[in-house]
């Protein structure tokens, strides 16, 4: 399965980058099962060990991962996407992740300047705050049916002002590795409504959580929820014997609110990414993954 290997590479990766967790590769896997045509994926292996890979969002977005032990890889990746999409390229590396950047710089992408990026922050899962006391009424716990499903699915919409979470694909998820119910909890108001959550991702290989995402009911914030439903998940990373924590927000000044969150929180930001833009030109010949 692609999205199992791609995760073998993750893993490996993980501690050193600090980007691309296997939880955050499920959550986009689960969006866009139902549109595989739009999404198409290359994996580079070698004696059944995942190399690298590459994942488009047609027209125009990659994301892709690479072994720093074979960092040439990364230019297969770039001209397997560049013959994929049809005209220039947009993507997404880490400040951490040089060979990537280093081999962008070679085939001419540019830095964009300015715009939407991303921060990973990261805190340790000792010493941990004691969860915050909810207001009268509101309580924390796992979704027990599918009603919990759809409302946590509804909650996630609300959140964002999106449609991209059905209840349909959140089932969807919920069966897919490494999917855990005990971490993905939910905040219930006292009309039993599903109002907040923080869905968390574990690498028992690495010890390693995740929050994707995180989201609040417009009409129920400011009341802490986010940050006690947030901590209750830190709390059940850390009866894991997971040893740290990390999630990632957007850095600028566009929507700061999620980062000060989990700074309040005692997460602190290690890398950040940058988007580098690609030109016609850079359109090579076709590399067939191995």
């Amino acid at each position: 399965m692609a999205l199992r290997a791609m995760q073998s590479l993750a893993t490996r990766v993980l501690p050193a980058a600090g980007h691309r967790h296997i939880g955050d590769l499920t959550w986009n896997w689960c969006l866009a099962l139902d549109r595989a045509d739009q999404y198409p994926t290359a994996i580079w292996t070698q004696d059944d060990q995942t190399l690298a890979w590459g994942w488009l969002e047609l027209p125009d977005t990659l994301m892709f991962q690479v072994d720093p032990e074979h960092p040439e890889l990364a230019h297969d990746v770039l001209a397997w996407a560049e013959h994929k999409a049809p005209g220039p390229l947009n993507i997404e590396a880490a400040e951490t992740e040089p060979h990537l950047i280093k081999a962008l710089h070679q085939r001419e992408y540019t830095q964009a300047a300015d715009g939407p990026f991303m921060t990973c922050l990261g805190r340790p899962l000792a010493g941990l705050p004691d969860i915050p006391r909810l207001p009268d009424g509101y309580s924390i716990r796992t979704q027990r049916d599918m009603a919990d499903v759809a409302g946590r699915a509804a909650a996630h919409r609300a959140a964002f002002g999106s449609t991209r979470i059905t209840t349909e694909r959140h089932a969807r998820m919920r069966g897919t590795w490494p999917y855990r119910p005990e971490l993905d909890l939910i905040v219930a108001s006292p009309a039993g409504d599903i109002v907040a959550y923080c869905q968390g991702w574990y690498d028992e290989a690495n010890g390693i959580g995740e929050f994707e995402p995180v989201g609040t009911h417009p009409d129920h914030r400011r009341l802490g929820l986010a940050r006690a439903v947030c901590t209750a998940v830190l709390h059940a990373f850390a009866q894991d014997d997971g040893h740290r924590a990390i999630v990632y927000a957007r850095g600028d000044a566009a929507y700061p609110a999620p980062k000060q969150l989990y700074e309040s929180m005692g997460f602190s930001v290690y890398t950040r990414t940058h988007t580098y833009v690609g030109q016609p030109a850079n359109r090579g010949e076709h590399i067939s993954p191995c």
